[in-house]
């Protein structure tokens, strides 16, 4: 990973070991670029204030970027075919790229046509000839303040070499017995400093280059014997002057070995002070920032920009106390890693201003005072009008809302789930037992933005329901424990009439009656087997919690008869109803969480009472405990764990920090069954086998054929749920309050619900639940729900408006519940009663009338494969079916007809996390994890795409280039020929020739036409292009008139001068001489 700065345009420019180019600004000004091989970018240069970048990677090819369009594109490669890169340096208003290698040998690449220069410095030629050791690879490249004809080149041996360009000669040479690992000039030109391998820096004067000036070990202190302590290599140093001040060294290493466990560091000695700065993660780069491009002026550097492996953070120099910066950039999504996310277009408004101010009161204090110093390129956020925020749920239990409006991404507000649990102790607890690292990673998330209440699902089971308050408050946390475990064994056999299921109305099977367990950590069965206890330990006091989300509500289930509960696979809340759904593989349960009451606990058989559609056997579940299927069903049902060995799906594809492609390789050949032991994973309800063929063969059996032994031992999960107003039953004439369940199985069944009306009867009476409805079939798991009236407009569910339950009362205005209701009946017209539900699983996706039941429409999306991810989303003022499958492709489908409107091949998956993280929101958008620290957002809507350009932030922005000091007139006249240093003589075809042309090879750039074409379009930007032609016409103009007003000087002088010896000479006689 790399780093590069323009000090006249103010942007910063990021490379990352996959081949990406990250390109910063001003705040809003975020580019990404991506290398088509993916090779490793190991050195940044910025072409100063001409809006052009060169890259060097890790597969030996140079590459030029063309940063004046929104869209950054290559012009030129050049690819080495026998030498590796190892350094680069482009001197400041140069045409002309150093390249040092690995055999240490330099070349000179022409920016302009991307051509290497006939002109070399071998590395046998550098050094001395009777030198009987190769000098290493070049390490360092830059040329000398005092004279720019003068190359000071670095070997990684300890030899250092200043070579004459003009001559073709070197001027001294350096053998050191450390290596090298950098050098910095001071910007006189009279002295510069290396970094060594034990940990040293030496300082080099040019008067005497036997032996150093200075050697200085900056953390080595001397031991009692005398000796100095060994201390760790100094990667990198830079040494800079200032005017008002003496100079600053800094540099990152150099630390003893004496001190394990101590943190990466950067050292900044600043006079006879030495401050050391500990970062959180290893130091890959950092960079000081000065306010000249000149190298040959006082350099006055003003902060430092230091690339961590995790972070960015930029660090002020002008304060003694070397504050940092506050990062407007998120740099820190993978703080922990990431477990789940959730997208939100077309918010509330208000959202992201509320978030934003309750999260900055909890931001850290320390920041420096001034301003973001990068703070280049312009952006303004164009047609984009609606807001948008995505919330990342983390390993560590945190969750994290980002504003994600146009393309920023700013964190607004961090909640921590884990302060409202006891820390379980290290060896103690379940935790132990199961081998958890992480009891609190988030599982899934809900969220209503308009009542703004929160649901957080964890990997232990347990749920966590947050209300939103503006004001602090002393809470008691209110705890449910859930016994939501299945006792017989369903065994599944086909139905004889699967095509055609019954549904007639339910039979005399009655919920099952909920049972509540106080919290005994101690309980255990007579064998000594853990029973009715939760996973983990809820706060039993009072605590005292900021504004913000606040916890109302913890639910957790229960293990028993020594096995843990099974984790929770899907979850649905509707604040109108004050009603929370969850279900697992084991069955489903109903909480009222304003009563804090558990109205519903049943098991998946107990839910169809007399409108099962499969015919079922019962056995008792204590016989043969310890027998297992080792086979899964199909679709999703691979992934949720039989009753017998209660197997977990790993996560850690999705928290490992790695993208190595060995390990994806092992866990392609791992099943998920073949999980053995008490190890605890995670299991979502978008799980899958990354193996596909082996997922596809699980499920390619027709239900219509017989049922082998494999799929009858199989427990039926509870995938999707649902709140909303509907038709229980074929009878009804009123749309009522229902639950939509929908099973691994593809069974849907419908739940009719009583809720009281009165907001009195509301807080005390209970919420009754009515006998299973209507039960539909669908091929696959069952994914996603949705509501149209009969005009195919979406119906979204009702919810209650926010009110703040810690706000001071206000006797004129009673604190009383308001909803807000989208009945199908309020919208009715010639179409007819009723509403529409689309229901999707993994095969398929079907249309209903409701309340007579009908299908309508039918539509198989895939045989081949699987859907993964599918949502309703609203488009255009319009409504479709959005859906990614497992073979990458993102389909739409219009609604209700279920037409094919897109099939595009976007991305093949390769990675569970992807499949772990998709999700899909309004107005066309999707997003993904597509690394471990990297959210992916894609845009399958026409109308953001139009916009997209104007969107987008430019990089470059026309500004004149600072003028250079004068140098005066003595320096000018006396001071060597440094101006008038040539390089196009010295290199150009004329004077250096043709470089082998099988040394490297010329690749044109895919964006080079295009790229030139938008760059030159817009009037403002040929005005811009003009006016900077002509201040640099007028500049070099400038500089002849110097020149020439300095000859003119000159022959005056000399004129005068011989007018004076003439006068003396013209009476001498010719012997008088």
């Amino acid at each position: 990973m790399s780093l590069a700065f323009d000090p006249v345009q103010k942007i910063l420019a990021i490379g990352s070991r996959s081949g990406g180019v990250r390109i910063l600004g001003r705040p809003g000004v975020d580019c990404y670029c991506q290398h088509e091989s993916g090779a490793a970018v190991l050195q940044l240069q910025f072409l100063i204030n001409e809006g052009a970048l060169v890259t060097a990677c890790a597969d030996d090819t140079l590459h030029l970027w063309n940063l004046r369009q929104r869209r950054p594109a290559v012009l030129h490669s050049l690819k080495f075919n026998r030498e590796r890169i190892t350094f680069c340096h482009l001197p400041f208003q140069s045409k002309w790229l150093y390249v040092g290698t690995e055999r240490g040998n330099t070349h000179i690449v022409n920016i302009e046509s991307f051509i290497l220069s006939g002109y070399v410095i071998m590395w046998n030629k550098a050094i001395e000839l009777s030198t009987k050791t190769h000098p290493g690879p070049v390490v360092h490249l830059s040329d000398s303040p005092k004279d720019e004809g003068k190359l000071l080149i670095g070997f990684e041996g300890g030899t250092i070499v200043q070579w004459d360009l003009r001559a073709k000669k070197a001027d001294f040479r350096i053998y050191y017995d450390e290596a090298i690992h950098s050098a910095s000039w001071h910007h006189e030109g009279k002295q510069f400093m290396c970094s060594h391998s034990d940990g040293s820096l030496t300082l080099w004067n040019l008067r005497n280059t036997t032996k150093p000036f200075q050697v200085t070990f900056p953390h080595g202190k001397i031991q009692k014997d005398g000796r100095k302590e060994s201390c760790k290599p100094i990667l990198k140093v830079e040494y800079k002057t200032s005017r008002s001040s003496e100079p600053f060294v800094i540099f990152s290493g150099g630390l003893s070995y004496d001190k394990a466990g101590r943190r990466p560091a950067l050292t900044i000695m600043h006079g006879k002070a030495i401050t050391v700065l500990e970062m959180d993660h290893p130091i890959v780069e950092f960079m000081v920032l000065c306010e000249t491009p000149y190298n040959n002026e006082v350099q006055d550097p003003y902060a430092v920009v230091v690339l961590l492996e995790k972070d960015l953070i930029v660090v002020d120099l002008t304060q003694s106390n070397f504050p940092v910066f506050e990062n407007p950039y998120p740099m820190d999504i993978h703080e922990s890693p990431v477990t789940c996310t959730a997208y939100f277009a077309d918010c509330p408004p208000d959202m992201i201003p509320i978030l934003y101010s309750i999260g900055a009161k909890n931001k850290k204090t320390g920041y420096s005072h001034k301003e973001w110093p990068i703070g280049g390129g312009t952006w303004t956020l164009g047609s984009h009008t609606y807001s948008e925020i995505i919330i990342t749920g983390h390993a560590d239990g945190s969750i994290k809302f980002w504003d994600a409006s146009a393309f920023t991404l700013q964190m607004l507000y961090k909640l921590k789930t884990s302060k409202v649990f006891e820390k379980p102790k290290q060896g103690e607890g379940r935790a132990a037992e199961l081998g958890e690292e992480d009891p609190f990673a988030v599982q899934m998330v809900s969220w209503c933005p308009h009542s703004r209440i929160f649901c957080v699902v964890g990997i232990s089971a347990h749920i966590i329901l947050y209300r939103f308050s503006k004001y602090d408050a002393n809470t008691q946390i209110v705890s449910l424990e859930v016994r939501l475990q299945c006792e017989p064994e369903d065994i599944i056999t086909p139905s004889e009439n699967e095509n055609n299921p019954c549904f007639s109305e339910p039979g005399s099977h009655s919920p099952q009656p909920h049972h509540q367990y106080p919290l005994s950590p101690d309980s255990r069965t007579p064998d000594g087997a853990r029973d009715s206890i939760p996973c983990l330990k809820v706060k039993d006091k009072t605590v005292r919690v900021p504004p913000g989300y606040q916890s109302d509500l913890v639910i957790q289930l229960l293990w028993v008869d020594g096995e843990p509960p099974q984790q929770i696979t899907s979850l649905d809340l509707n604040s109108a109803y004050g009603l929370l759904a969850f279900g697992n593989c084991n069955g489903l349960a109903v909480v009222d969480y304003l009563q804090k009451t558990v109205i519903l606990c049943i098991s998946t058989l107990d839910l169809y009472g007399a409108t099962d559609p499969y015919q079922r056997l019962t056995r008792s579940p204590r016989r043969n405990r310890q027998s297992t299927s080792e086979h899964c069903m199909r679709g999703l049902s691979n992934f949720y764990s039989d009753s017998k060995k209660r197997i977990r799906t790993s996560y850690q594809s999705l928290t490992e920090l790695t993208d190595n492609q060995q390990s994806i390789d092992m866990e392609k050949s791992k099943s998920p069954t073949s999980v053995k032991g008490p190890g605890r994973k995670l299991s979502l309800p978008t799980d899958l086998k990354t193996d596909l063929e082996s997922r596809e063969n699980s499920f390619s059996r027709s239900r219509s054929s017989s049922v082998s032994s494999i799929d009858r031992d199989t427990k039926e999960a509870i995938t999707t749920l649902q709140f909303g107003e509907s038709y229980g039953r074929k009878s009804d004439a009123l749309p009522t309050p229902c639950l939509w369940v929908g099973t691994s199985l593809g069974v849907v069944i419908l739940i009719p619900l009583s809720i009281p009306t009165d907001h009195e009867e509301r807080m005390e009476d209970p919420v009754t639940v009515g006998p299973s409805g209507a039960v539909q079939m669908l091929k696959g798991s069952v994914l996603r729900f949705g509501f149209l009236d009969c005009n195919g407009a979406l119906i979204q569910s009702p919810y209650e408006v926010w009110r703040d339950l810690n706000a001071p009362e206000d006797p004129d205005r009673p604190r009383r519940r308001k909803l807000v209701h989208f009945s199908p009946s309020s919208s009715q017209d010639a179409f007819g009663e009723g509403h529409l539900a689309i229901v999707c699983s993994e095969r398929q996706a079907k249309v209903f009338l409701m309340p007579s039941q009908s299908c309508l429409f039918v539509h198989n999306i895939t045989e081949s494969s699987f859907v993964l991810r599918a949502d309703v989303i609203s488009l255009c003022n319009s409504v479709c079916l959005a859906c990614f499958c497992a073979n990458g492709h993102v389909m739409t489908l219009s609604l209700p007809s279920l037409r094919p409107l897109m099939d595009v091949n976007y991305l093949p998956l390769t990675d569970m996390r992807i499949a772990r993280t998709f999700c899909f929101t309004n107005e066309g958008q999707a997003l993904y994890l597509s690394s471990p620290t990297e959210i992916q957002r894609i845009t399958y809507s026409q109308e953001m795409c139009d916009n997209l350009q104007e969107m987008l932030g430019e990089l470059f922005t026309p500004i004149e280039t600072p003028e250079a000091q004068n140098r005066g007139f003595l320096k000018g006249f006396f001071g060597g020929n440094a101006h008038t240093f040539d390089r196009e003589e010295l290199f150009g075809e004329a004077a250096a020739g043709k470089a082998s042309r099988s040394l490297a090879q010329h690749i044109p750039g895919q964006g080079g036409v295009e790229g030139m074409k938008v760059a030159a379009s817009g009037v403002v930007g040929e005005l811009a292009r003009a006016r900077i032609a002509l201040d640099e016409r007028g500049q070099r103009l400038g500089e002849l008139e110097d020149r020439t007003a300095l000859m003119m000087t000159s022959a005056e002088t000399f004129s005068k001068h011989a007018h004076e010896l003439m006068l003396k000479c013209k009476d001498k006689k010719w012997y008088q001489f």
